[in-house]
Order: structure tokens, then sequence, then C-alpha cells
């Protein structure tokens, strides 16, 4: 799989990381996403609120694993420190989960905000990457 996404990034003239921040999440998530579509076909307010709280889980859980085991690496591995601003955006992003969905009942609201998460890191990631290749 890093091998097709880093042909995907070379025939497309994009950043490997930029490819995999989009791709790497569908494809292994993809049971999540057929459970979720699932539930809210429903159309009922208990089945939605399962289908997001199984969205926002599986979202939590894999940020958390995979930033525990790119920190392992790192520590373990000895390997240098150039994610600055991927690690930042990670941390911000679950941050603000966690203030979004302490609340009971789930509004659109709510929704569109977790939605613009997404769009917004990969913008937050870049400007940060800005940020920090000027100094």
């Amino acid at each position: 799989m890093v091998d097709v996404l880093q042909e995907i990034a070379n025939r497309c003239h994009i950043s490997p990381f930029y490819v995999s921040f989009v791709l790497a999440p569908i494809a292994s998530n993809a049971s999540e996403v057929i459970a979720s579509i699932y539930y809210a076909a429903k159309k009922t307010r208990k089945s939605i609120s399962v289908s997001f709280s199984t969205l926002e889980g599986a979202a939590c859980m894999n940020n958390t694993f995979c930033l525990s085991i790119f920190m392992g690496l790192i520590f373990f591995r000895g390997l240098a420190w150039e994610y600055t601003a991927e690690t930042i955006t990670i941390i911000a992003v679950q941050i603000v989960l966690f203030a979004v969905t302490r609340t009971q009942r789930m509004s659109l609201l709510t929704g569109l905000v977790v939605l613009l998460m997404f769009p917004l890191s990969i913008a937050l990631v870049a400007c940060l990457e800005k940020v920090y290749s000027l100094k």
C-alpha cells in the first residue's frame, strides 16, 4: 500500500504526505464508513447518533494509535524529528474533537465541525510547514 501511495504521489507530482493523508484513512476505515452508512440509512435519531459516534471513535482511535506508533518509532529507532507540523495538527484535531463531541446530543453544526476538521487539518499542516521552512 505504501508503494502504491508513493507512486500516486509521484505521478501526480504531489507530496506523498498529502496523498497518504487523503487516501490512507479511506482505505483503512472502509468498514466503519460502510457500517455508519448502514446505521444512518435507518434515519432515526438513535441510529444516526450511533453512526456518528462510530466514525468519531474510529477517527480518535486511529489518531491516537498511529501517533503512538509514530512516536515510538522515532524514540526507539532514533529517527530524525521532521514532523512537528503533522504532530501539532494531530493533537489539535484530537483536542477539538474532544471539545466538540462532549455534548449528549449531536447536531448538524457538530457534524459540520467534525467534517471540516479533515480539510482544515490538511491546511494547518501546509501552513505550519511553510512557517517552519522559513526558519
